[in-house]
């Protein structure tokens, strides 16, 4: 079915432009012309507001959207943490599901077309093989005690999936390193999400304390810092996701940008620190470091929703064509999706999004801000 699309403002080659009009084609941009006078042209349909492509949602964990509104905000990371661990036996295998399947259904709505999804076991993916949205599954191995990385590879054979660490404080060296040197799909990472990252690091802090007790190794430490792990135990060539980057230095940025040669995607999640830990991600010196951005929603345990809307918000005075880049083209290109989605460019089909009741004249996200799938 052929369409014609318009709106105030579309998002293309990375710039907010003017009386765009985009010509598609069943879901595939056939057309895109720039003209004065959109309300001359019969067929078209005209909608209020900001045009860009499906956005990109560069970190979440489906599985856990059943945890929404089981966990108090505030608590800490290592209160966060615990607090999974005792509710998660309270739900059923039906409610899970159900709950993964409402977010993903809302996450397309909402104008979602890609999602780089965590998992530690394999009860959401049919949800996922059947939805609209494509996933790419980082199927996380972690802890200290185990190093055995088989079961995990198994269940990133299937399409789509790959096998990604967990942390920089989660996995032993020599799983660590088996991991990051296999393949070439994109790695996943957290990434400096609390101060006990670095002061595990430098011998102190909850982290150390707890792996004191438990008597747990820790041979990674000998690396020094989290940074100089990153960069000394996985290829150059690997794309890399780091994502929360809450305590990050402009060491670690230089650090880390430096070694990769095929992308650095800063992921942030600023909701769902918020509601961890009541903090936020250092946006202005990542900017001025010249790290790529991307955004994510992390996991309905740490947020009231899985909106790229209200994350994009949280973070600030940001201008708005960056924002919305960092919601589509760098998420895209983070997952090497960037041939085919990230951008209204013809012969794609990325899906067409409707950013509504932004302030226009002022280029701004407000609270009544929506996005909503068009295409």
């Amino acid at each position: 079915m052929r369409r014609k699309i318009a709106s105030h403002y579309a998002l293309i080659n990375g710039r907010l432009e003017r009386n765009i009009i985009i010509e598609v084609d069943d879901r595939t941009i056939t057309a895109i012309e720039q003209t004065e006078n959109i309300d001359n042209r019969a067929g078209v349909e005209f909608y209020p507001g900001i045009l860009t492509a499906g956005m990109v949602n560069a970190h979440c964990h489906l599985e856990l959207a059943y945890l929404r509104g089981a966990i108090a905000e505030g608590s800490g990371f290592a209160g966060f943490a615990g607090a999974i661990g005792r509710v998660r036996n309270n739900f059923s295998t039906e409610e899970r599901l159900h709950a993964a399947s409402v977010a993903d259904a809302r996450m397309w709505e909402e104008g979602i077309e890609a999602v780089a999804d965590i998992a530690n076991d394999r009860l959401v993916m049919p949800i996922k093989e059947r939805s609209a949205i494509h996933y790419h599954t980082f199927i996380e191995f972690f802890g200290l005690n185990n190093h055995d990385i088989e079961a995990a590879r198994t269940m990133a054979t299937s399409e789509n999936c790959s096998l990604t660490p967990h942390s920089i404080y989660s996995v032993q060296d020599k799983p660590f390193r088996t991991i990051c040197g296999e393949g070439e799909a994109p790695l996943s990472l957290h990434f400096l999400e609390s101060d006990d990252e670095k002061a595990l690091y430098n011998g102190h802090g909850s982290l150390h304390d707890w792996y004191e007790r438990q008597g747990w190794s820790t041979d990674f430490l000998l690396y020094g810092t989290p940074a100089e792990r990153v960069v000394r135990s996985i290829p150059s060539n690997r794309r890399m996701l780091l994502i929360h980057n809450v305590k990050t230095t402009t060491e670690d940025v230089a650090t880390i940008n430096r070694h990769f040669t095929n992308g650095v995607y800063w992921v942030l999640c600023p909701e769902s620190n918020r509601f961890i830990s009541r903090t936020e991600p250092p946006t202005d010196m990542l900017r001025q470091e010249g790290a790529k951005i991307a955004i994510g929603t992390d996991s309905l345990a740490s947020a009231r929703h899985l909106s790229m809307v209200e994350n994009m918000r949280l973070l600030g005075d940001i201008p708005l064509d960056e924002l919305l880049l960092w919601a589509t083209r760098n998420g895209a290109e983070a997952l090497g999706l960037e041939d085919r989605l990230g951008d209204l460019r013809v012969g794609t089909a990325p899906g067409i999004v409707l950013i509504e009741n932004a302030d226009l004249h002022n280029m701004l996200l407000t609270p009544e801000t929506r996005s909503r799938r068009i295409i």
